[in-house]
């Protein structure tokens, strides 16, 4: 299996968005293609993020399909007066799960930071995501004691 990591652009929205809603779905939300292709048409239009795609070359030339996607955010650290990336989405199609794609995905993320001159990537995980929980260390993140809060607006 070929596997190509590519950044998304507004042609390929449509192919990445299937992919975010079984994303979203997966996190308890319901299924919204049109949805799905507004928000991240936008995201990336405006240059709001970043997405990075897998996509799996076909032996036969066909059209490549995408497998997965990692979409980061910008940030900044006061503390260390940089910018940082925020890796806020990470998602493979299961059929390709185990075959080193989110680590693709997460050295392209590395390779943003390094290119933007960046402080680090910060990323947030349920400590119920044993895949997660166990790909994140493996991969050179460090696990930090902070408590992370969220206010919803009603």
């Amino acid at each position: 299996m070929s596997i190509r990591i590519e950044r998304a652009h507004l042609e390929t929205v449509p192919q990445v968005a299937k992919l975010f809603d079984d994303y979203r779905v997966w996190y308890g939300k319901e299924s919204d293609i049109d949805g799905a292709v507004s928000f991240l048409s936008e995201r990336v239009q405006q240059q709001e993020s970043v997405v990075f795609v897998a996509y799996e070359d076909s032996p036969d030339k066909s059209e490549p399909s995408a497998i997965g996607f990692t979409q980061c955010y910008p940030l900044f650290s006061s503390t260390r007066m940089r910018p940082m990336w925020l890796l806020n989405d990470l998602f493979v199609d299961p059929k390709f799960r185990g075959r080193g794609v989110s680590k693709q995905l997460i050295e392209s993320a590395k390779e943003l930071t390094r290119t933007t001159d960046a402080c680090g990537i910060l990323l947030e995980t349920e400590t119920t995501n044993d895949i997660g929980n166990r790909l994140y260390p493996a991969v050179g993140f460090e696990l930090e004691k902070n408590n992370f809060y969220f206010w919803t607006r009603d």
